[in-house]
């Protein structure tokens, strides 16, 4: 038996299970692969899209004793949706010769539901924000092999007897930061881009609203400033359009993968973009972002990253003060206000070197590229020991 379930916990793990599964099918073609998303509803390319899905209204931001967010998920289907999944994963014994969880110990709880071999791959903890807990830890004994995102937690996990790894982050190598001529058209007319990641969960489309507004404001006086506005897998860019033009005209446009621009009189100010964010990332001199994911790849990739951490109603604000904690310096924290955001924008637009100095420091904290690659080459070496075992 030479197959494979990824049990991915959140919308970047879900990207994050994908990468490394299209690593695994490179080395080794002849495991079969599946997925599992606990959280949304994105489907993966590498990989065999399983089981019961659904997108939660909190997008799966649920810990840290969220009640507001916890209540929302259930009345919208969270209970029946966990019930169905646990039933889909107790069915799937026998069926894989190992189980792989991505994101939290609760994606390692629910895949050890299969009675299959598990692996894990931490994504949500790190000892420079929150470390594993005394459960938490007492889980991850039951992992074979057990992968976290950096140097210092797995240290301490293996001070406490727990064989972890820290094979490379990879988010690092979510998005390729290679040139791209598809890249061209949403850049056209830009000396300086800027990169505007609102995130994939519902509050994006406030967030985007809000960040090109503070984009308009600072490019007022500067000339050759654009932005191009990532419109990530499951947000709808005919309604963000409508959302935009409130405020800005807004341009739609005859082209799959920059739908719609936004002009300041006759300057066009910010292209959306839907295609893949390594070639924005690569093309772009910082970061304006609410995304989770998307905001550590562009830390990974050099860029500072400004985003708004707390106040004037922000969602997630504990989610934000954790990716301050993670990124340091790489990250700015927004004021709530567009007039004062864009004056810090502008602030940081003028001053190259300050960008170059916080760009340094999101990469020394995310770390080298190519854990999807050992990760991948540890599970081929994993399941062909089992079936030899067998």
């Amino acid at each position: 038996m030479m197959r494979v379930l990824f049990v991915s916990n959140g919308h970047g793990e879900i990207a994050i299970a994908d990468r490394v599964a299209a690593e695994l099918r490179n080395l080794a073609p002849e495991i079969d692969i599946d997925h599992l998303a606990l959280v949304g509803d994105v489907p993966t390319r590498n990989a065999r899209d399983v089981g019961p899905r659904r997108r939660m209204p909190s997008g799966g931001i649920v810990a840290m004793g969220n009640a507001r967010n916890i209540l929302r998920d259930v009345r919208g289907g969270l209970l029946r949706l966990t019930l169905q999944q646990l039933a889909m994963l107790r069915a799937a014994r026998g069926r894989y010769a190992a189980v792989v969880a991505v994101g939290d110990s609760y994606a390692l709880w629910m895949a050890r539901r299969v009675k299959a071999p598990a692996l894990f791959v931490g994504t949500a903890k790190s000892e420079l924000v929150a470390p594993y807990g005394p459960g938490e830890r007492a889980l991850l004994r039951r992992a074979r092999e057990i992968f976290v995102r950096d140097d210092v937690t797995a240290a301490a996990l293996r001070r406490r007897g727990i064989p972890a790894q820290a094979p490379g982050n990879v988010i690092v190598d979510l998005f390729a930061a290679g040139e791209s001529a598809a890249i061209a058209p949403a850049a056209a007319g830009f000396e300086t881009v800027l990169a505007v990641l609102p995130g994939s969960r519902e509050n994006a489309y406030a967030d985007a609203a809000f960040l090109v507004d503070v984009v308009a404001c600072a490019a007022r006086g500067r000339a050759g400033i654009g932005a191009v506005l990532s419109i990530a897998p499951g947000i709808d860019a005919t309604r963000l359009s409508a959302l935009l033009a409130r405020a800005h005209p807004v341009t739609i446009l005859d082209a799959a993968q920059t739908p719609f621009e936004i002009t300041d009189g006759e300057r066009v100010i910010v292209r959306a973009w839907n295609g893949d964010i390594g070639p924005l990332l690569a093309c772009s001199v910082l970061a304006l972002g609410q995304a989770g994911t998307a905001n550590e790849a562009a830390a990974a990739a050099g860029l500072p990253v400004l985003a708004v951490v707390e106040g004037a109603g922000r969602a997630h604000g504990w989610y934000r003060r954790r990716q301050t904690k993670l990124l340091g310096e790489a990250l700015v924290a927004l004021e709530p206000s567009v007039d004062a955001a864009a004056e810090q924008l502008g602030a940081l637009l003028d001053d190259p070197a300050a960008r170059c100095a916080r760009g340094a420091i999101g990469q020394e904290r995310m770390g080298p590229a190519g854990g999807a690659r050992r990760i991948a080459v540890r599970i081929a070496a994993f399941v062909r020991s089992e079936r030899e075992r067998v």
